[in-house]
């Protein structure tokens, strides 16, 4: 059974990303899911169920514990709400499941939504804490996120023979994006050098080669075609939906057939995506994209896990404009993760959010010229899962 045609996407809203410290996790949730509201002309009284994408409760006095947290905000009892944690994927993997839940004909009318609030606690009892007390005590105490991705653009200078000049274009182009997105964490736009003398984090990724810790949530509004046309609103349609986990969390390193090249995750969640979709030639059909760029290198490898080029490739489409703004593929025009922010739990729903909004030609000065076809994926933990949609026009 294919997804395809079968679900709409009638509204779209999120929060500005940043430190929201004025604003509770329940305040966020509410702010998201009313501009949805708003967008598809709807209230609360019309949704008959919700998924709610969260990756860590415990930062915020157990808030995101449950669907409880936005059955409360909401008033919307006694409804099923079901709490979604996927690493990274959470957001976008609550948007798959509530998906489901309306092609499957079980509801007509659901919310799917993401929130993570990651700014109430110093870095040291942030997720970086999570790893140094709660992880494997021999294979991986003390690993943290750039830890796991520096080898890659280790390897990747290795192989291909590229060097920190390229990483840096990545985050010259997604700052210049996220300042042009009222919405994003970090709104000022910097240079290659500034890039290449910023601290070292854990060689090779500098300070500007990582994304923030960032508080945020998104909301998205899904219901049946039929339906969405009835209403007359200016909605797209899930074309295709793919997800896969290649590895364990802690195994993933260990495995003979990781490369450190790319992402065996997002290979196998795209090809999902594009099967569902009919997608032959995504650098061809895929008209803007939304991808994971949590460090600058994870960007390069994901063009060409998602099959915009070839292996070795990615490097050079960055350094020939074709991911820019005004290029042929425009990837993260929100300015990413890098620079738009990453509360983890609410990435995926804001990527969905974005590339709807590019989609109905609402992006003010990020539009991009064309897309009848836009991609957004999130890749969870060490790499060892991936989420992938394909939208399209009607």
């Amino acid at each position: 059974m294919s997804i395809k045609d079968k679900v709409a996407i009638i509204g779209v809203g999120a929060t500005k990303f940043g430190e929201n410290f004025e604003m509770t996790y329940q305040d966020m949730a509410l702010e998201a899911v009313y501009e949805a509201y708003q967008d598809a002309g709807l209230e609360t009284k019309d949704m008959e169920a919700a998924w709610l994408g969260t990756l860590s409760p415990g930062l915020t006095g157990l808030e995101g514990d449950a669907g409880a947290s936005l059955s409360e905000p909401l008033n919307f009892y006694p409804r099923p709400v079901t709490r979604v944690s996927a690493y990274c994927c959470s957001g976008m993997e609550a948007i798959r499941n509530a998906a489901f839940g309306v092609a499957s004909g079980e509801y007509k009318m659901v919310l799917a939504v993401g929130v993570e609030k990651m700014r109430e606690v110093p870095p040291r009892g942030s997720l970086v804490a999570r790893h140094i007390h709660e992880t494997h005590p021999l294979v991986s105490k003390g690993r943290t996120a750039p830890g796991i991705f520096a080898p890659i653009a280790t390897r990747y200078f290795h192989q291909y023979g590229y060097g920190k000049q390229t990483l840096a274009k990545v985050a010259v182009k997604n700052h210049f994006n996220g300042s042009l997105n009222p919405k994003a964490h970090f709104r000022s736009p910097i240079n290659e050098e500034t890039v290449l003398k910023a601290p070292m984090v854990v060689d090779p990724l500098g300070l500007f080669d990582c994304c923030p810790t960032t508080d945020g949530a998104a909301a998205v509004i899904l219901t049946t075609p039929e339906i969405a046309r009835d209403l007359k609103k200016d909605y797209l349609l899930i074309k295709g939906m793919g997800l896969a986990i290649t590895y364990g969390y802690f195994s993933m390193a260990f495995q003979e057939d990781n490369d450190f090249l790319g992402f065996k995750a997002t290979r196998e969640a795209s090809a999902m995506a594009y099967r569902q979709a009919g997608i032959k030639n995504p650098r061809k059909e895929i008209n803007v994209a939304e991808v994971h760029d949590c460090f600058t290198i994870t960007e390069l490898v994901n063009y060409e896990d998602l099959g915009f080029c070839g292996r070795g490739e990615g490097g050079k489409l960055i350094e020939e404009g074709v991911t820019a703004l005004n290029g042929e593929l425009p990837v993260n025009t929100s300015g990413g993760l890098k620079s738009c922010g990453h509360p983890v739990g609410a990435t995926g729903v804001r990527m969905v959010a974005d590339v709807v909004t590019q989609m109905r030609g609402r992006a003010g000065k990020r539009q991009v010229k064309k897309a009848d076809f836009g991609l957004t994926h999130t890749l969870g933990g060490p790499g060892s899962i991936a989420c992938v949609f394909v939208l399209g026009r009607p």
